[in-house]
């Protein structure tokens, strides 16, 4: 979550002042701890889809994500074949890229790696938190990073489990959406109730 607007003057979150679906998102779940293979599997495939485009993008087509990858489950979109990827590509109501789709399908596989090896992805996401003891909470979007050491070792790391897609700025955005980190702003009313 890199390409934040300016907070709104009269309530002041970090982003999404406006837009119910992106004031829900920002009060309920942005930095908010998520766990769980399939929650994790689904948030770094909508950060990779997000790549190069605005989140908000891609949260109003959330739903038909999760319809058209069967709920982010890493068994059934392991299965996905080219037939799958043709009709991804015709589905109007994703983000149709040939790349992030196929990477979405090629992460099912390394997730299920990961599993036979003995592994989750909860655990191995989680051991990049980095400490926040003594964190500064932002004051702007400027004392934001768009990287971090953790998130460029979390990148390096799935990538070397046959991960794609997932570069040290989208990590760091999944690091963001799963509450790794929590970078609302000094001020936001999230930090404030």
């Amino acid at each position: 979550m890199t390409d934040a607007p300016a907070p709104h003057p009269v309530t002041g979150r970090c982003f999404g002042d406006g837009d119910p679906l992106y004031e829900r998102y920002h009060d309920e779940e942005w930095g908010v701890p998520v766990h769980g293979e399939e929650a994790l599997f689904e948030r770094i495939a909508l950060e990779g889809f997000q790549s190069g485009l605005s989140w908000i993008t891609v949260l109003r087509k959330r739903e038909t994500f999760r319809a058209a990858f069967a709920g982010f489950d890493p068994a059934v979109v392991a299965e996905f074949d080219e037939h799958d990827v043709t009709r991804l590509l015709g589905d109007t109501g994703i983000v149709r890229n040939r790349q992030k789709i196929e990477a979405t399908i090629a992460n099912a596989h390394a997730l299920l790696a990961l599993h036979a090896a003995g592994r989750t992805l909860d655990a191995l996401f989680w051991s990049f938190a980095p400490d926040r003891t003594q964190h500064v909470r932002p004051a702007t979007w400027a004392d934001v990073p768009a990287t971090t050491p953790e998130s460029r070792a979390l990148a390096n790391q799935l990538k070397s489990l046959g991960f794609r897609f997932i570069g040290p700025t989208t990590a760091y955005a999944a690091m963001q959406a799963c509450g790794l980190v929590d970078d609302h702003l000094a001020t936001c009313p999230s930090v404030t109730r």
